[in-house]
């Protein structure tokens, strides 16, 4: 057997309510909700498990034969769709896999039909997710190979790589530094943009922690990118500021604070939920998976560079408040200048009449 998995996820909007769009989708389309299946129920939590739901599949000619793949959606309520294109063969192996693999070189031809894919979602699910967005070009994409008997003499670096060069050793044993096992039979070797499984039965749940961690990825770099936005617009409003009089620069400088405050919180609250995707409690080997996936996908950068930038946030608007309260002190001052001159005024004036 022989699984060939290509996956892209896009971001679609702040936050979805997943109860209300599966009634929405229901009356359409066959929905169910994700869960994983080899585990107990405690040692994977998921708050709120994805929304999955196929959808028709498609066939692409490839060297002269076609192929044809199953399409799967899952629906994330970070704000996530993520599209999976699937070609399996029950009596498959993994050289079979790795022609196969070669045919679709870093997911090349795909293209159209992800695009074609996540348009047709959009528009049924556009009236049911608020701030919804829509960009085809900003994407994570990934590759699952899934064999089902282990062979020592096959070599998975050449197709996690789509390389049939020579391979220099460091580079192999950079691939295969990745490897994990929880049995003589099984294998995981995990890259930044493909993983290769061998399973007896079939990985279901280590496909669904590649996919959550790709996910994970995804939302931090939509944020970070999210974050340099605000941050350019947030350095040209107090520029734009500056120029203005002092009374005219205070107002502005309140309304830049308001909006930072907001970005801040709205940001922070969905990272913490992003990076609470998922919790792997109790299955040691499940919870190396993900941390693995994690690192090499470089979770870790992104999310400091996210909180860096959520930092420089805060450290803006405890200085535009700083600003404020110095103005709004020197403001009570010169009113309490003028109430001692206006009093010293009055005292003279009586003064001088009597």
């Amino acid at each position: 057997m022989f699984a060939l998995r290509f996956y892209r996820m896009y971001d679609i909007g702040r936050e979805v309510d997943l109860t209300e769009l599966e009634q929405a989708l229901t009356k359409s389309y066959a929905t169910a909700r994700a869960g994983f299946v080899r585990v107990r129920p405690k040692s994977i939590i998921m708050e709120d498990p994805p929304l999955a739901i196929r959808m028709q599949p498609f066939v692409i000619g490839r060297d002269g034969r076609p192929v044809e793949f199953s399409v799967s959606a899952r629906i994330y309520d970070v704000g996530v769709i993520s599209f999976c294109f699937t070609c399996e063969d029950p009596d498959g192996n993994a050289a079979g896999l790795e022609r196969l693999g070669f045919l679709f070189p870093h997911q090349d031809g795909l293209d159209g039909y992800f695009v074609q894919y996540l348009k047709t979602m959009g528009e049924l699910i556009r009236p049911h997710i608020r701030n919804f967005t829509l960009n085809p070009d900003f994407y994570e994409d990934y590759t699952i190979y899934v064999t089902g008997r282990r062979d020592e003499s096959f070599d998975p670096v050449p197709l996690l790589l789509n390389d049939r060069t020579a391979i220099a050793p460091s580079t192999r044993q950079d691939i295969l530094a990745n490897t994990l096992s929880y049995t003589p039979d099984d294998l995981a070797v995990i890259s930044w943009d493909a993983a290769f499984l061998c399973d007896v039965e079939y990985p279901a749940d280590i496909i669904d922690l590649l996919e959550f961690a790709n996910v994970q990825v995804l939302e931090l770099r939509y944020y970070d990118r999210e974050l340099t936005r605000q941050m350019e617009k947030m350095y040209d409003d107090i520029e734009g500021a500056e120029r203005l009089s002092q009374y005219s620069r205070m107002r502005r400088y309140h309304a830049i604070m308001a909006v930072l405050m907001e970005t801040q919180a709205e940001i922070s609250e969905t990272i913490e939920k992003v990076d609470n995707l998922i919790k792997v409690t109790e299955d040691v080997y499940y919870a190396r998976v993900y941390a693995t996936a994690l690192r090499v996908l470089r979770s870790g950068q992104w999310s400091e560079s996210v909180n860096k930038k959520i930092s420089v946030i805060r450290e803006t608007y405890a200085m535009l408040s700083d600003e404020v309260r110095i103005q709004h002190s020197n403001f009570l001052e010169w009113v309490v200048i003028i109430l001692i001159a206006i009093e010293i005024g009055f005292a003279v004036w009586e003064f001088f009449i009597r």
